[in-house]
């Protein structure tokens, strides 16, 4: 019999909670385009708003304001899209004569940190962006944000991650939300990992767009959400079948939104006892790491469920699959390049060596973890470094 590997990798994916495929499950059985005019499409319909509903509650949003997607990712792609296109209303209009006929247009002025997710810097029609650095705690230096910020071409927008899904630190968005205040400058908060872990919402986060995602919170891959903000500027720059208020064409997947919504529900009925009882699991993890560990991010506020380590000498792709073999899953960092091991380019910005990066794994739990898991985590780390202490005294 094969046993059911220690899942400590909860910020690549959670395991779905049971209560979401329920209600997925009925979702799906009731069947139906929610487009649709006749009874079945109509019952579609009323289950998707309900989740909106539902969803727009958690967030301290309006339901017409919440806008379904894929994902975290076309979210966000979803976000620049839409400001890259209200950007250019509001440039004056470039006049073209023989001497500037090949010149291109501006980029618009986006404003990121050095912690913000790949879907965000791949985005290949925003080569041009302003970064700011980060501290060596994974905090964004706010000197430079703010500088960035009132120098660059107006209209800016500053998008920024609530918390980093590898290191877990949580940046200071109420001090960035009153630069952005201050500077006229709209604000994209990506909540993808935070959503369910920490406090989320657009009203408290004074954000003018909000990103979050079904997976990490115990819902379905597939679903996600861009929130805004009243009076948030959209422009659509997506055309099929006018749904999601013409702002996302496409038929909505109305099982994984269903599921999405109940996940949302489950993951905030204790989500304040629940961080308690992950952070401690977390934090006896990590104070029984080996003693030459290193913590990433742990002078920071946290994600409670979040560790980012390094054990020096160790690379990180081998013990990955060192920690697969002992039948523990944990991750070397993100989980959103094609199954690649690779260094961080975050903790490369934090100041971390190039040695050290390629050693850092990542452990995170979640719903379902439990002390044990914990324990059986420590005795493979434990079990891979004692082999790599032998080998280099060999």
């Amino acid at each position: 019999m094969i046993k059911t590997p220690v899942y400590c990798d909860y910020n690549a994916g959670a395991p779905i909670r049971a209560e979401a495929a329920v209600a997925m499950s009925r979702a799906l059985a009731a069947g139906g385009n929610a487009s649709s005019v006749h009874s079945v499409g109509r019952r579609m319909r009323a289950m998707i708003e309900d989740a909106r509903e539902r969803i727009a509650g958690a967030l301290k949003a309006s339901a017409e304001n919440v806008v379904f997607t894929s994902g975290a990712t076309e979210a966000l792609h979803l976000a620049l899209a839409t400001f890259d296109a209200y950007s250019r209303t509001q440039r004056p209009a470039i006049v073209r004569d023989e001497y500037n006929q090949d010149e291109p247009d501006p980029e618009p002025s986006i404003v990121v940190a050095e912690c913000e997710h790949d879907a965000l810097f791949e985005d290949g029609r925003h080569r041009a962006m302003l970064r700011a650095p980060l501290q060596n705690s994974g905090l964004i230096d706010l000197d430079v944000l703010a500088a960035l910020i009132a120098e660059a071409p107006k209209p800016v927008l500053v998008a920024v991650q609530l918390a980093n899904n590898e290191t877990g630190v949580i940046q200071p968005i109420a001090k960035i939300a009153a630069l952005c205040r201050e500077h006229g400058a709209l604000l994209l908060v990506d909540a993808a990992q935070a959503f369910g872990r920490i406090p989320v919402s657009i009203a408290d986060l004074d954000a003018s767009y909000l990103v979050v995602s079904s997976h990490k919170l115990g819902g379905p891959p597939g679903a996600g959400a861009l929130v805004l903000a009243p009076g948030a500027p959209f422009l659509t720059t997506r055309f099929g079948g006018g749904q999601e208020r013409g702002r996302r064409p496409g038929t909505e997947n109305g099982a994984a939104i269903v599921g999405f919504a109940t996940a949302v529900e489950w993951a905030l009925s204790d989500r304040e006892g629940e961080g308690r009882r992950i952070a401690a699991m977390r934090d006896r993890f990590e104070a029984r790491l080996p003693g030459d560990a290193v913590v990433f991010g742990a002078q920071a506020p946290r994600l409670p469920n979040t560790s980012n380590f390094a054990l020096p000498g160790l690379n990180a792709e081998t013990a990955v699959i060192a920690m697969d073999l002992e039948g523990v899953a944990i991750s070397s960092g993100a989980a959103c390049s094609s199954g690649k091991v690779r260094s961080s380019r975050v903790l490369f910005a934090m100041g971390v060596s190039g040695e050290i990066a390629k050693a850092a794994l990542r452990v995170s739990f979640g719903h379902e973890s439990k002390e044990s898991d914990v324990d059986e985590a420590l005795n493979a780390l434990n079990k891979i470094a004692s082999r790599r202490n032998r080998e280099a005294a060999a």
